[in-house]
């Protein structure tokens, strides 16, 4: 699929950003963050720290799960794997629209913010699952730092005048691949300025959509079962 890729990264970065402005500062698609933010708030800076530390046991409740659902359906292939994957984060992210109802949230201790919270760290721990669990030929789309990181080593590729005309092809195919994504993290934080907790409804037509492409793609590979779909 054109789009395995940037499409998957797209999202994660979308959530994050949506979840780091609506959510007083909260890591959803990079959990690690919130262990700054959860040491920052102990030591009297910040807010929100119940929240972030319940994006830990809600994040890994989401791999759980994604673990739990490819190992079941392994037997079926591993497309069907990766569009119940997408389905699940399609749901979570659903629930989340409950968010419409309560804001603004003015309180991060709040049961709303909180529960809005895990459900998307949880969606988001399904999503770093996913690219472990179900592998394809492409760049990895849940870490945004490496991708900025190959886009500027490319890029420096490309202008180089010591680099062979080989090597500025395949930076030039990579650049490709990672550009969408790098343009896209950035997108939460301007739609949440304007559409609030409606702007969830990107990520959640997207994941649909992957999850109805992905139905008969070939090629898919479940590292867990190291075979190729039937």
């Amino acid at each position: 699929m054109k789009y395995a890729d940037s499409a998957p990264a797209a999202v994660a970065g979308y959530v994050a950003t949506l979840s780091f402005v609506a959510l007083f500062g909260l890591f959803t698609a990079h959990v690690t963050g919130n262990f700054v933010l959860t040491g920052a708030a102990a030591a009297g800076f910040g807010q929100g720290v119940v929240m972030k530390l319940m994006a830990f046991p809600a994040f890994s409740a989401g791999v759980v799960l994604s673990s739990v659902i490819v190992t079941a359906t392994r037997s079926w292939g591993s497309s069907r794997g990766a569009v119940l994957l997408y389905g699940v984060q399609a749901l979570l992210l659903g629930f989340c629209l409950a968010g419409v109802g309560v804001t603004p949230v003015v309180s991060a201790s709040s049961v709303p913010a909180v529960a809005c919270g895990m459900i998307r760290a949880a969606a988001m721990g399904v999503h770093n699952a996913h690219g472990r669990l179900i592998a394809r030929a492409g760049v990895p789309n849940t870490v945004m730092t490496g991708k900025v990181t190959q886009s500027v080593l490319d890029a420096l590729e490309l202008v180089s005048s010591e680099v062979t005309a080989e090597v500025k092809s395949a930076a030039r195919a990579r650049l490709g691949k990672t550009l969408h994504a790098v343009a896209c993290f950035g997108a939460g934080a301007l739609a949440y300025r304007y559409v609030m907790f409606w702007a969830l409804l990107m990520p959640f037509a997207v994941l649909v959509w992957l999850a109805a492409v992905d139905r008969d793609e070939p090629g898919l590979t479940d590292r867990a079962a190291g075979t190729k779909p039937r």
